[in-house]
């Protein structure tokens, strides 16, 4: 090679290294989804996505055939054989070509590496990682790199098939084989035992690579210390000499401090394997090797494959002569390895977990700490993150029986920590931009002139790189910061990159092997520029574990693992956050796999999120049943027996019979006679505000361009359970047709409430809005997901079991208690009306369903009476042409006594009038309930008719706007506007003339005690009144005018019994006389005066007196 092939500005070398590395990562990249059997663009191992020419039987023979043959090529004498191939040829270049080239990729990648290594050998470069660290650094990556690229290679098994194929197909199309194929082919055979081969093509390089690694010696062990050396030295921590806080961390091999040492471990076992003869002469190599192997028992080679040391170096090193003291060192490595390892590894994850929180507390406290003490955050993320790699890799791939030392359920308190410093240095990244700014301008730059001053030999070409250094850093200002401006020192950090080159070759002009002052200091100076302008990569450097992503069922059992965990559930979050690092390890040589990785951390982030939120939403829901519990002991019904026993406690102590024990009163399990008693609710409460404030750590993360909110996790989860839990408490038996009395409900509604609104404490969202949107979907007949709710619930309940068994006569309507009471029937009924619709319950009916509710239960009521007053008009037009000459007859007492002979279905029409008042009572309770649960102070109206305003809010109203909706909804077929009206009068005429059948009735007597009639004939004067109002509404005739007819036909008929002499015929006469009364009480329309004129006052009076009379007879 001439003399001036040998310049070292000529060969680039800087510029090689960095090109050549982030080439190789793409292209293992590349590799690693065709050995994942996917397609070239894939990160998946889906064997669906594997070519199908692999697979495809027709093509089994074939490929059988060119693997056995590879790489020879046969297409003459095995025409049966290929004869298929020769159909599938174009198809076959088209799909396997990615492939193929992706393989010749790697062997031109593989022909550049060498080229360099060939290069670096003939100018003898000089290497150190404490001096020139960044060219050292880029050497040993490349050789890692490039080894580790050729055995991925090798483990692909399918290779040699889709090499061969394509290769053939080629052939047959073009009638001539690929021109790469030969060499690609020659490749392949050679590298089968990739580390072999690479052994022997590495005996040239052996010095360099040597020396590289050698220089390691002071930096490797000082990585490798055990907990107990790193807590005697107190390493990371900031507090332990408080006079120096201030002092800048300061290091002569700063790069050095945060370098991985996962990546060390790679250099130093990948690179004494390939030139293994210095293991023999030179005892640091053998010292350095020796310790690699006993920290662990297998290596990352990329991603989530691995390669196991000590098996690996036994095969090849068994059939070197004279290496049998190598082959026992192996053996005493990896037993080292297996026994102590894992406890060493443990002991650094604990140490770690504590100088981490410390450091992370600090900083917290005092950010400005960041500046001067930002290495010890760098090492400190480096180390944690080389602990976690080292447990992930080693878990998956455990070669002990014991797997206790693989098992760390605190992982995700280290990770946390690591989160919450990279969090402190993004936000305070100005803090650091400003503090080191002040240091380049006013320390470094100075320095380092002085150096380059004192510098006896300085070459132009130098001297301009080095001049150019000490003005960029003496241009910066605190203002740029400021000001905002942005940095860019890539192009300072290059030129020290090609310096390196140019002064580390024999015979430089300036030889930085003579000048190791300069190489530490410029090192130093690297760092601090990084710290203004790279901080983002400098934390992708230091603490990224993306590596995660392709572990994906190990990290879903630590997430597991960490939630079991009650003092680890405040971490959780870190694994979320974990989700954002996913993307950080895609590489733009291969795009395709962005959408796959992305969708994973999508994928699981959410699911994260979503099993945070359901831990949290779980432990409420515990924590809201122990306080329904207690809330529960508080209601009236319990009350009884404390009162009994209060009662005959006296009696009790006299007889000298021993009590029953006393009932533990509400409040005991607040009394505390330990602090060291804990409840069930206690560690509730303590395991909900560990895992709170894990969701409440972040207010959102970014994942792939997708914005995460952990807090709208839990927002939704509890609107969906609260939903559930209170539909659940109203405990509704379709079955048995039970259901809890509403006040209960409301009671351990505002139970569950207290305990939600108690969680605004742990997380900072809007309860408010929880509640909102949960209680208003219950007013409505269905929530939002089509289920039913507590409205339709008690709805049901209300109409068909309460009022029904009202219909049937087992209950009766008390206006004297405002309820709905059973009577004494043979059958008893499962459940007490009363219990469920007395003022009280009718208040908490209203408190739960609301207006919107009440409104619905109304429309319901009024459905039924609708379907009723249908039925109705049916019986009138059964007996119209009878009830038309009552009407006009009711002055002639024989001829009324004739025509009411002919009527049919009396009783009916009574009966039916009488369920029609049953259910106005019901919605009248209903409404006055609303009333005095939401009363109206202003009303704004605005284009809405007054009365259905007035209704909706629980007024009462003349007129029933509801009923009046339901009645005008009826469609009469070929009946006119004016029968409708006419049957509307007849019916109230035949309510009129059918009362006096009711006094026959032994159920129809008047009980001063209820205000009523115990078979609820009572409630017909508010079915008359409400009825009449509604149709000569719709219809728009006369209430007044209809009502004063009713009355007349009314008293006339009533007045009629009054002469009868059948003692069955008049037994109620008087309790029936007393309907008259009530329906003018209950008419806006009618006055007393009215009724005198109609009806004679003294026989409302005497009647009043024989009931009255008859009561007291009764009940004495």
């Amino acid at each position: 090679m001439s003399r001036g092939a040998l310049q070292p500005s000529q060969q680039k070398l800087a510029e090689k290294f960095t090109i050549l590395n982030d080439r190789g990562i793409g292209m293992l990249t590349r590799i690693y989804n065709i050995k994942k059997q996917g397609q070239v663009w894939k990160a998946c191992g889906d064997p669906k996505a594997k070519p199908s020419y692999l697979v495809d039987k027709n093509l089994e023979s074939v490929v059988k055939f060119i693997v056995r043959k590879f790489p020879a090529i046969e297409t003459r004498n095995n025409n049966q054989q290929l004869t298929q191939l020769q159909k599938e040829k174009s198809e076959i270049l088209k799909n396997l070509s990615l492939y193929y080239f992706t393989f010749v990729d790697v062997m031109e990648f593989k022909d550049n590496v060498s080229e360099l290594l060939n290069t670096i050998d003939a100018c003898q470069v000089f290497f150190d990682v404490t001096v020139n660290f960044d060219l050292t650094k880029n050497y040993l990556d490349l050789v890692v790199t490039y080894t580790t690229l050729m055995m991925l290679l090798s483990r692909i098994e399918e290779r040699k098939a889709i090499i061969g194929l394509y290769n053939y197909a080629h052939e047959m199309t073009h009638g001539a084989s690929d021109r790469e194929y030969p060499r690609l082919g020659q490749m392949i055979v050679d590298y089968e035992n990739p580390l072999k081969k690479m052994m022997e093509e590495f005996v040239p390089h052996g010095k360099s690579l040597s020396d590289a690694l050698i220089s390691l010696q002071m930096v490797y062990p000082r990585r490798n210390l055990s907990a107990d050396q790193w807590r005697n030295a107190q390493l990371l921590s900031l507090i332990s000499a408080p006079s120096t806080m201030l002092n800048p961390a300061q290091s002569d091999t700063m790069p050095c401090e945060y370098l991985s040492l996962d990546c060390m471990e790679k250099w130093i076992v990948f690179g004494f394997v390939l030139c293994h003869a210095v293991l023999n002469t030179d005892p640091a190599a053998l010292s350095l090797w020796k310790l690699a192997l006993q920290s662990s028992t297998c290596l990352c080679l990329f991603r989530d494959e691995v390669f196991h040391i000590h098996k690996a170096c036994e095969d090849l090193f068994v059939n070197i002569r004279g290496y049998n003291k190598r082959l026992n060192d192996i053996k005493e490595c990896k037993e080292q390895a297996l026994s102590q390892a894992g406890t060493m590894h443990r002991e650094r994850r604990k140490f770690l977990r504590s100088a981490l929180k410390e450091l992370a507390t600090v900083l917290s406290d005092q950010p400005g700490l960041l500046g001067p003490k930002a290495l010890f955050v760098f090492m400190a993320l480096s180390f944690a993150r080389d602990e976690i790699i080292w447990l992930l890799r080693h878990a998956d791939n455990i070669q002990k029986k014991s797997t206790d030392d693989f098992i760390d359920k605190h992982v995700a308190e280290l990770i946390f920590y690591m989160e919450e410093l990279r969090a402190h240095i993004r936000k305070y990244g100005p803090v650091m931009q400003r503090y080191y700014v002040q240091y380049l301008s006013g320390f470094d730059a100075v320095i380092l002139n002085e150096l380059v001053q004192n510098l006896s030999v300085c070459p132009e070409d130098e001297s301009i790189i080095m001049s150019s250094f000490v003005n960029t850093m003496t241009s910066l200002s605190v203002k740029q910061v400021e000001d905002g401006d942005m940095f860019d020192f890539r192009g300072m950090r290059l030129d020290w990159f090609r310096l390196q080159a140019y002064t580390s070759v024999s015979k430089a002009s300036l030889g930085i092997a003579d000048h190791r002052e300069l190489g530490k200091m410029m090192n130093t100076i690297i760092f601090h520029t990084k710290m203004v302008d790279s901080l983002v990569e400098m934390l992708v450097e230091t603490s990224d574990i993306s590596i995660f992503c392709f572990y994906s069922r190990a990290f879903e059992k630590m997430f597991q693992q960490c939630l079991e965990l009650p003092s680890q559930s405040r971490h959780s979050i870190s694994f979320p956050l974990l989700c954002t690092h996913f993307m950080s390890c895609t590489h733009e040589l291969c795009p395709e796999e962005r959408h796959h990785i992305g969708d994973r951390s999508l994928s699981l982030c959410n699911m994260f999120l979503d099993e945070m939120a359901k831990q949290a939403r779980n432990l409420i829901t515990d924590i809201c049943t122990e306080q329904c519990t207690l809330s529960d002991q508080l209601l009236p019904k319990h009350c009884a027996k404390t009162i009994s026993q209060a009662v005959n406690k006296k009696s009790k102590k006299l007889t000298g019979k021993k009590g029953e024990p006393e009932r533990e009163k509400p409040g005991v399990e607040s009394m505390r006679k330990n602090r060291l008693l804990v409840t069930n609710l206690d560690k509730l409460h303590t395991a909900l505000s560990e895992l709170c404030f894990s969701i409440n750590y972040v207010p959102n993360m970014v994942v792939w361009e997708h914005t995460f909110t952990p807090r709208e996790y839990l927002t939704s989860h509890l609107e969906i359970r609260f939903t559930k839990s209170i539909v659940g408490m109203t405990m509704y038996n379709q079955a048995t047709q039970e259901i809890a009395k509403p006040s209960e409900l409301l009671t351990s509604v505002r139970s569950y409430m207290t305990v939600l609104q108690s969680i605004e404490n742990y997380v900072q969202i809007d309860i408010t809005r929880v509640f909102n949107n949960v209680l208003l979907q219950q007013t409505q007949h269905l929530d939002s997901h089509g289920e039913p709710t507590i409205t339709s619930l008690y709805t049901n309940w209300y109409l068909e079991t309460l009022l029904r068994q009202v219909s049937n006569g087992h209950i009766a309507y008390f206006p004297a208690m405002k309820a709905f009471v059973n009577l004494p029937t043979e059958n008893e009924l499962t459940f007490n009306a009363e219990e469920y619709s007395d003022i009280s319950e009718m208040r908490s009916l209203s408190e739960l369903l609301g207006p919107y509710g009440m409104k619905f239960l109304s429309e319901s009521l009024m459905w039924h009476i609708s379907s009723q007053v249908a039925e109705l008009k049916k019986l009138v037009v059964d007996n119209v042409e009878v009830l038309n000459q009552m009407r006009t007859s009711f002055d002639k007492p024989e001829q009324m006594a004739a025509l009411f002979k002919k009527l049919s279905s009396v009783d009916s029409v009574l009966k039916r009038m009488t369920i029609i008042g049953v259910i106005l009572s019901f919605r009248s309770l209903a409404q006055e309930a609303l009333r005095d649960v939401s009363p109206v102070t202003t009303l704004i109206l605005v284009a809405m008719n007054v009365y259905e305003l007035s209704s909706a809010a629980g007024l009462p109203c003349e007129i029933d706007p509801a009923l009046v909706v339901a009645l005008s909804s009826q469609k009469s077929e070929n009946i006119s506007p004016e029968e409708e009206y006419k049957i509307a009068c007849l019916l109230m005429v035949f309510v009129a003339v059918s009362m006096p059948t009711l006094a026959s009735n032994v159920m129809s007597q008047y009980s001063p005690a209820i205000e009523g009639h115990c078979n609820n004939i009572h409630c017909l004067a508010k079915a008359v009144n409400q009825i009449a109002a509604a149709l000569f509404t719709i219809h728009k005739g006369s209430i007044e005018d209809r009502l004063k007819e009713f009355l007349a036909l009314a008293s006339s008929s009533l007045l009629k019994i009054g002469q009868e002499t059948d003692k069955m015929t008049t037994r109620n006469r008087e309790s029936v006389y007393l309907l008259l009364d009530m329906i003018v009480q209950e008419s806006p329309f009618l006055t007393m005066d009215l009724l005198e004129s109609c009806f004679p006052y003294v026989l409302l009076r005497n009647a009043y007196h024989a009931v009255y009379k008859q009561s007291i007879s009764s009940s004495a």
